[in-house]
């Protein structure tokens, strides 16, 4: 058994047969746990930013910095700005 086999499909890809924004993000990791680091950015270029953001929320859990809000902000926006920008060059 392999991570793949594991994997949710996508409703909007699989109801409407075109890919949502989220599309590749179950791949990427894939990719990322196996080793190809360039592949995943490719796979979904959000990916880095997001799992920034993920590991910056979990650290201010446990030490809340001097203007750790404005750290999330700004890692959220940087975040769903590639989500938008990627999405918007695929379907170019």
């Amino acid at each position: 058994m392999t991570l793949e086999n594991y994997m949710i499909p996508c409703l909007s890809k699989t109801l409407f047969g075109f890919e949502c924004m989220g599309c590749g993000f179950q791949r990427s990791l894939v990719l990322i746990w196996k080793g190809h680091f360039i592949d995943a950015f490719f796979m979904y270029a959000a990916i880095y930013p997001l799992l920034i953001l993920l590991a910056y929320l979990i650290l201010t859990r446990f030490y809340k910095f001097k203007n750790y809000r404005k750290g999330i902000n700004w890692l959220s926006i940087t975040s769903i700005a590639t989500i938008i920008i990627s999405y918007t060059i695929k379907h170019l």
